[in-house]
């Protein structure tokens, strides 16, 4: 039997009846088995592992095969290389911790590295290349991403350790927003741990790059994670402290602060502070004018803080007026902006239902799980499963099950 022919022989057998479906089976084997929601392989890295030079896999995709499998690759007719002793036994801890070596590589990398020259125009370089990764990030989610961004950062990071004077404080400066798009990218995959990780990591470097805006910016990123975990009071705390220096601050991380607040304000059930601080940083809008290549969500994104808004009114229970910001909010976003766009139609969808018409809620989230499925965004995922919650009192009417079977495959999955 030739090497591709016992892993085929071996998918044969679990019932993998093709390329395409082994690659998906093993892909999402292993995000459970390693707890690594980015662990991935292709179609055409399983054709290739069937071809006449299957190389050898990874150590964690190998314990992936072995354990779906059952089998070693070496078995699988893999090509064994000088030294390969099989890891017989594994436990939870050793797998967890492979988990997250996965996600803090890019990050921890162990110097000194050679030292060498670095040209002072990299850093418009890794700026223009910025501004492209926040293009792809709403046109694909994250999972797409998070490999590229990471390994850019990485070469950032390579590259402050040899560099000097100005260009080092400007590597730095773009690496923290590097790091904080990683964060935000793991953030959006539902991977709260790494995306605490990289958050940290842009703290750290803005503390480094001596950049008041920066550091700002990095503990508004702080409160965006703890956002997502409902904790308004750390919310509150970080927007705070974020302005403690408003006025050395850009009119641009002033409403980054503002609005960030807002969302904890609306966490605490403050509804006053949330107008309050939404209109404050409405009032800072038309005085953005600086060119940092981070963080341009409020002049590039239309509504941007009428979604906020939106977003805030829905998570204090006012569903009617929500309902009503949505309805003009998803008026201008663009079609392009799918996976934004798909966020803020799963969010009208339950502003739509908490102001008592599930037969419209339902219509608009057969879209939301159109794009779901598309962008794998674990944030959908999540404003979908609430959907869903707040649909209950019809759970047994035919608007119900409807939604129930439109919603099985991307609320089974979160």
């Amino acid at each position: 039997m030739s090497r591709n022919d016992a892993l085929r022989a071996s998918r044969l057998r679990v019932g993998w009846r093709t390329i395409e479906t082994a690659a998906a089976r093993i892909t999402e084997h292993g995000q459970q088995f390693l707890d690594d929601r980015h662990f991935n392989v292709s179609a055409r890295t399983w054709r290739r592992w069937e071809g006449d030079r299957p190389g050898w896999p990874s150590e964690p995709t190998a314990l992936v095969l072995h354990d779906a499998l059952g089998r070693w690759p070496e078995d699988l007719g893999f090509t064994t290389p000088p030294g390969w002793i099989r890891p017989e036994h594994h436990d939870e801890a050793d797998v967890k911790r492979r988990a997250f070596v996965s996600v803090t590589a890019a990050a921890l990398v162990a110097g000194p590295v050679a030292p060498q020259h670095v040209d002072p125009a990299l850093i418009g370089y890794f700026q223009q290349q910025l501004e492209g990764h926040y293009r792809a990030d709403m046109f694909l989610g994250p999972h797409d991403l998070i490999g590229t961004v990471s390994a850019q950062y990485q070469l950032i990071d390579k590259l402050v350790r040899s560099a000097k004077g100005d260009t080092r404080r400007g590597l730095l400066r773009v690496g923290a927003a590097y790091a904080a798009l990683i964060g935000w990218l793991y953030q959006d995959a539902g991977d709260m741990d790494g995306a605490h990780f990289w958050r940290g990591v842009t703290q750290e470097i803005a503390m480094r790059s001596r950049d008041p805006h920066l550091v700002g910016y990095s503990l508004v990123n702080q409160a965006q994670v703890r956002t997502d975990l409902g904790d308004g009071a750390a919310v509150i705390d970080l927007c705070e402290a974020a302005l403690d220096n408003a006025g050395r601050l850009v009119p641009k991380v002033r409403i980054m602060a503002l609005q960030q607040q807002a969302h904890g304000a609306s966490l605490t059930g403050d509804r006053s502070a949330v107008d309050q601080l939404i209109d404050e940083a409405d009032g800072l809008l038309s005085t953005v004018d600086d060119d940092l290549p981070w963080g341009n969500a409020c002049r590039r994104t239309p509504g941007y803080l009428e979604i906020q808004r939106a977003t805030c009114y829905g998570r204090l229970g006012l569903g009617g007026e929500a309902a009503s910001l949505w309805d003009q909010v998803l008026a201008v976003v663009p079609e392009t902006a799918r996976r934004d766009r798909g966020v803020y139609l799963a969010r009208y969808a339950t502003a739509v239902a908490g102001a008592g018409e599930p037969d419209q809620a339902l219509e608009i989230a057969q879209s939301a799980v159109q794009i779901a499925v598309e962008t794998q965004s674990a944030r959908m995922r999540r404003e979908l499963a609430t959907l869903q919650d707040v649909m209950k009192p019809w759970r047994d009417a035919p608007v119900g099950r409807d939604l129930t079977a439109a919603l099985k495959l991307v609320v089974e999955e979160s």
